[in-house]
């Protein structure tokens, strides 16, 4: 049984065949997916997905590319979404500093905002960042995250930045760039960690594994995601995928038996 964590299904790449892909992943395996939001009108979606299918559940946020007009009200709609059946998260949230798609000071502040909201809540968070590590860190850290915790996912840090975020109740997510050439740091931090701070995504449509690396991603391929982190770890490709599960069933506090 695998838990894809991170994945994108309002996705305008899966507008044509979102549920047959959603039932055909499950049919293969998967036995939860978390769909995160980047904005209000994929907070809606989400929260429609996980209506329909038992083991899917919704994260609700705003993503740094997002904020073009995000004001309080916004926070209103988030705080309302927040309180439905089978939301688990406020993400996907943070800072990209790669795009800079708005002002460095304004997603820091509605991301610290949204940590606020997460702690209002007791529900964990889902972390976006891209060349913003330190400031990242910063910021859990000032607004006392590791109060609800939460998972840095498509982790790109240091081994070091993720023990730092391990000791602030933080999990680590990786996805298919793991299975990459030149994914050489992420290989040491798989390595290093401990086994009960990983977790696996797949951040579908994007960031495919090989061998299939240029198709469109789906939550079925996290499988080989498991199955590079087995062979980093020298574990049983079950061993992992029953530890990521059991990880993440403990971070977003899933009762839920394996469907």
């Amino acid at each position: 049984m695998l838990f894809d964590t991170h994945a994108h299904y309002d996705d305008e790449k899966f507008i044509e065949d979102r549920f047959d892909v959603i039932e055909k992943a499950h049919s293969s395996g998967v036995s939860y997916i978390i769909n995160a939001s980047t904005d209000i009108k994929s907070c809606k979606e989400s929260l429609a997905f996980a209506q329909k299918y038992e083991y899917v559940y919704a994260a609700v946020g705003i993503h740094p590319h997002e904020l073009d007009g995000v004001d309080d009200s916004t926070l209103a709609k988030l705080l309302e979404f927040a309180k439905e059946d089978k939301v688990v998260a406020i993400g996907e949230i943070g800072l990209d500093y790669y795009y800079d798609t708005a002002p460095r000071e304004i997603q820091q502040h509605w991301f610290s905002q949204q940590i606020d909201l997460a702690r209002e809540l007791r529900l964990p968070i889902i972390v976006h960042d891209r060349d913003a590590h330190q400031d990242s860190v910063d910021i859990i850290k000032a607004q006392k995250a590791s109060e609800v915790g939460g998972v840095f996912h498509c982790y790109s840090g240091s081994v070091e930045m993720a023990k730092e975020l391990i000791n602030c109740n933080f999990y680590i997510s990786v996805g298919g760039s793991l299975t990459f050439k030149n994914a050489k740091k992420l290989v040491e931090v798989v390595r290093c960690i401990p086994m009960e701070r990983l977790l696996i995504e797949t951040d579908c449509p994007y960031l495919t594994p090989e061998p299939h690396r240029g198709k469109r991603n789906d939550s079925s391929y996290v499988r080989f995601v498991a199955e590079k982190v087995a062979e980093i770890r020298q574990m049983d490709f079950e061993e992992v995928a029953e530890a990521t599960l059991r990880n993440a069933k403990e971070l977003f506090k899933i009762k839920a038996p394996g469907y």
